[in-house]
């Protein structure tokens, strides 16, 4: 069974970090690009980043520019999304997916196919 599993999100003060993790399980994320999303109550699922299958180009949004970073660690099946200088606004359900693996990637949620169930990032003081 394919599955990713995201973990690390919580309560977090405005200008504070949160290190998301997502691990896949019956399946080797080396040969997938991987996006990260997220969805505020009210608001439509949107694009946060994505780091290629080879993990030497990413692309993040405008409101995760010079904020969020992307790594990922094949060894442990895992990648991550650093988020730092959290501002309230990034408060979501923050979602991980899988999409077919290439030299680039876009943070279009209908790229990816495989997806996890999320996890809560709250920024409140």
């Amino acid at each position: 069974q394919l599955e990713l599993v995201e973990s690390g999100g919580g309560l977090v003060q405005p200008g504070g970090s949160l290190r998301l993790s997502c691990a896949a399980s019956g399946f080797t994320l080396d040969y997938y690009a991987i996006g990260w999303f997220r969805q505020a109550p009210g608001k439509e699922r949107e694009g946060v980043s994505c780091i290629s299958s080879s993990g030497r180009y990413s692309n993040f949004a405008d409101s995760a520019k010079g904020r969020f970073t992307m790594s990922r660690d094949n060894a442990k099946n895992t990648v991550y999304l650093q988020m730092n200088s959290l501002k309230p606004e990034d408060t979501a359900v923050y979602y991980c997916a899988a999409g077919s693996g290439s030299d680039v990637c876009r943070p279009d949620r209908y790229e990816y196919r495989y997806w996890g169930q999320g996890t809560q990032v709250t920024v409140s003081s």
